[in-house]
């Protein structure tokens, strides 16, 4: 083998290496938008084709996997939410190398049946595991030892449902969302000590949100599960976050409100924003959800979203719309293509820049899992465990179908080339 072979050898290694990325270390993955750089993901699975390795997991926890190297990160609680735990898998062997119990509950807040205690997906980054579980508590330990790090258990709302925001990670600062029935707030911690550095509470006035001028008293109409999201706007380093009834851009250093879009008429937002063209795309949540393509304001704005922005305002709404929006799922953006997965099994592929239908497609099942997407693919995971993949396209095509496990809550990681793929009691690596 001559050195110009060896060289291109090499190189052509090392750019595999780049294009199949390996950690996918908080819930939406490397970017927290679902996409991979994967090229060469599985099509088709079954429990009899394709798996690596499955793994059984104990407790009842819809918490997403999160993958650093070779560790493999979940989530778990005992059904009845007494006993908050957190589980390490090794990603090759899928043999349990760390099952450690983190919190007690003695009383634990009401759950509802289809929630679990452990909704939450952990956030991994440099050498330390971020788990939390809302007011059961919140930790920080040591990916090497599993050592805790600092803990807090002082940041508390009424869930009401159970918890679901997951917590994101951007610079120093550990962010997480506390929508509940009593207290809405937004806090930064400092990721290597766990003290406050900035909390704020939601602006928005629920006694004076009500429909027909009633307030809307229920704590459902307060709660939210949505988790948060940086980006650069505008040039600007802005913090995202869906509350109840409104999406508010902070200032991620201070929490400063710089401005918010209210939708009166929606609550229980749960997913993640999703960006691109100079647009935020969200579904705004239950009751009647909307899907809004936001365009970003200036410091001191607030749009109503039922009344059109003054004309010297810079935020607004591009486009909206009623039809095909998803509640639970988040949506995916590929190019100009924004698909969402609607709760009930549509699949609805619009322009991006436009709000146009391209297609909508009966798909079949129940999805609260968010999808993922390659460069020309779309993979999407039921409640009752089937998997389908869709081409990236203006047009419909159906590439896969596969079935496995008893039903996906959690969303799936990709590591490689493979996927893990949680289901309500075990976790899967899947792969060619």
């Amino acid at each position: 083998m001559n050195r110009i072979t060896l060289f291109l050898i090499t190189a052509l290694a090392a750019g595999m290496l780049h294009a199949n990325e390996i950690n996918w270390p908080q819930f939406r993955g490397p970017r927290g938008d679902g996409t991979t750089t994967a090229t060469n993901l599985p099509l088709r699975w079954s429990e009899e084709q394709a798996i690596k390795w499955k793994t059984p997991i104990h407790g009842k926890a819809w918490s997403s996997p999160v993958i650093r190297g070779t560790q493999v990160w979940l989530s778990t609680a005992t059904e009845d939410g007494r006993e908050l735990a957190v589980v390490c898998v090794d990603a090759q062997t899928g043999k349990i190398i760390r099952d450690k119990k983190l919190f007690d509950v003695e009383k634990p807040q009401y759950c509802h049946p289809f929630n679990s205690y452990a909704s939450p997906t952990p956030v991994l980054e440099g050498n330390r595991a971020y788990i939390t579980f809302g007011t059961g508590g919140t930790a920080c330990l040591d990916v090497e030892t599993g050592e805790m790090i600092w803990t807090r258990r002082d940041l508390e709302c009424n869930h009401f449902r159970g918890p679901g925001s997951s917590p994101i990670i951007h610079g120093d600062l550990f962010y997480l969302n506390f929508d509940g029935s009593d207290f809405q707030f937004m806090v930064a911690l400092d990721n290597k000590t766990g003290q406050t550095v900035w909390k704020q509470n939601r602006s928005v006035d629920y006694q004076d949100l009500g429909i027909d001028g009633k307030p809307q008293v229920d704590g459902d109409y307060r709660k939210a599960y949505a988790t948060c999201h940086v980006a650069a706007l505008d040039g600007r380093t802005t913090l995202l976050s869906q509350g109840s009834k409104a999406l508010y851009a902070y200032d991620p250093l201070t929490g400063a409100e710089w401005w918010r879009v209210e939708d009166r008429t929606c609550y229980s937002g749960s997913t993640r924003p999703v960006l691109g063209h100079g647009l935020i795309f969200l579904p705004t949540g239950f009751s009647s959800g909307q899907l809004f393509a936001i365009r970003p304001g200036k410091k001191g704005e607030v749009l109503d979203a039922k009344t059109n922005a003054p004309a010297d305002m810079q935020l607004h709404i591009a486009w909206r719309t009623k039809k095909g929006v998803p509640k639970k799922p988040s949506l995916q953006l590929v190019g100009d293509l924004l698909f969402g997965m609607e709760d009930n099994g549509t699949l609805t592929c619009w322009n991006a820049l436009t709000g146009e239908v391209h297609w909508s497609e009966r798909i079949g099942g129940n999805y609260s899992a968010s999808p993922i997407a390659t460069e020309d693919r779309v993979y999407l995971f039921s409640e009752q465990g089937k998997t389908t993949v869709v081409a990236a396209k203006r047009e419909f095509q159906k590439l896969a179908e596969s079935q496995l496990g008893d039903g996906f809550m959690a969303s799936p990681a990709v590591s490689g080339q493979d996927l893990f793929l949680r289901s309500r009691t075990h976790l899967y690596r899947v792969g060619n």
